[in-house]
């Protein structure tokens, strides 16, 4: 028996929503008012989520989101954007003085990212951590999917899970995305480029840079099959116990709040 963290399945929620969620689950555990937890989500519409320090100012194509009715939303956690479709989307929440996470964040990276390789395991994925040669170089791409960093998840190379985190109040907030699925057509309409020749480049090298679940698998794959996996993957990756947990009314009060006046507000979302 391991210890008991909260698990929460959103399904599909607004962008907004879903950054809310997130920073109260870290609000609530920083007081001490809910153990760990680990949510599952989803994105409807789809969404572009951008890093607490990324620019959109000249990187983000804001028309183009507009007429595809993608909204934008801003992060807590650092790391650059990510189209958010037909994935997977996990959160873990966590004190930083937990006996089993490591000071460094790099390192906290690998114990988190454990439940994420055990499920892509489960799956029939085989997948990998990120082990980047000696210092890792720092492109200009905003996108996050084109450069894996440490212990992040990798498919033959290929990036296969995209996780960013942030510690705050005592709190380790990481969330990540596991594409079932990627458009990366759709991607590249999202950011500007100097000409429509750098874009195209940029658009070929990232199909050698990333990778979704279904790429590798020839059975069809749900998201039911891939709940379940990352489900047992954490539970086993961590050596947790689940509980399920449902919001109290004012918990929802809170976070439809939040939502409204920070995630949906473009002094937050176009801040840089």
């Amino acid at each position: 028996m391991g210890e008991t963290w909260y698990f929460i399945d959103s399904g599909k929620c607004h962008p907004a929503y879903n950054m809310a969620v997130d920073e109260c689950l870290l609000n609530w555990h920083s007081k001490g008012e809910i153990p760990p937890v680990i949510r599952f989500y989803e994105w409807e519409p789809a969404g572009l989520s951008v890093g607490y320090f990324q620019k959109t100012t000249n990187k983000i194509d804001l028309d183009a989101l507009k007429k595809q009715n993608i909204p934008l939303v801003r992060r807590l956690t650092g790391g650059r954007a990510v189209l958010h479709d037909k994935e997977l989307t996990y959160s873990v929440v966590v004190s930083e003085d937990h006996p089993d996470m490591p000071h460094s964040v790099k390192d906290a990276y690998r114990v988190i990212s454990q439940g994420l390789l055990e499920g892509f395991h489960l799956l029939g994925v085989d997948a990998s951590f990120a082990i980047p040669e000696g210092k890792l170089e720092t492109t200009q791409s905003a996108v996050c999917f084109e450069e894996p960093s440490w212990y992040e998840l990798v498919i033959d190379g290929k990036k296969a899970a995209g996780s960013a985190q942030t510690r705050q109040k005592g709190v380790i907030l990481q969330h990540g995305s596991i594409p079932i699925t990627i458009d990366d057509d759709k991607l590249y309409d999202f950011f500007l480029y100097s000409n429509e020749k750098v874009k195209e480049r940029a658009k070929k090298a990232f199909k050698d840079k990333a990778v979704a679940i279904q790429d590798v698998l020839s059975k069809k794959v749900t998201m039911e099959d891939t709940k379940k996996a990352f489900h047992q993957g954490f539970a086993k990756g961590l050596n947790i116990d689940f509980v399920a947990y449902d919001f109290s009314e004012s918990q929802l009060k809170e976070i439809d709040e939040l939502m409204k006046t920070k995630y949906m507000d473009d002094s937050w979302n176009l801040s840089r």
